[in-house]
């Protein structure tokens, strides 16, 4: 990873009960992970499981909870469950943390 990419804002917000989170979901990838932050902010995470019958959504609840730590239950897609491009609420966290742990995340990655 850059360090172009590694200083990049994150776009997130914090909501009623939590963060919202703008991502870039890639299917079909070779593993799942993130894949960096885009110019506009946006988390992009790549998965392995292809866009049938909701797979990929449920790859990206997943791995998200594994990556922040939360239950599956605690995050949900609030906007764009059929298309690349969602907004996802993770109750409970903060913007903050959120952005936390997946710079921690992504910090680790690009150390290897």
């Amino acid at each position: 990873m850059n360090q172009q990419t590694k200083n990049r804002e994150f776009k997130l917000s914090n909501g009623k009960r939590g963060a919202a989170l703008t991502v870039r979901v890639t299917p079909r990838s070779r593993k799942t992970d993130f894949g960096g932050i885009l110019e506009d902010g946006t988390v992009r995470i790549r998965v392995a499981a292809p866009p049938v019958e909701g797979k990929a959504n449920r790859a990206v609840i997943a791995f998200l909870a594994k990556a922040l730590g939360t239950r599956k239950n605690k995050i949900e897609i609030v906007a764009g469950e059929r298309g690349l491009d969602k907004i996802i609420s993770i109750d409970g966290m903060s913007a903050e943390e959120v952005e936390k742990q997946i710079q921690a995340h992504l910090d680790r990655k690009s150390k290897k």
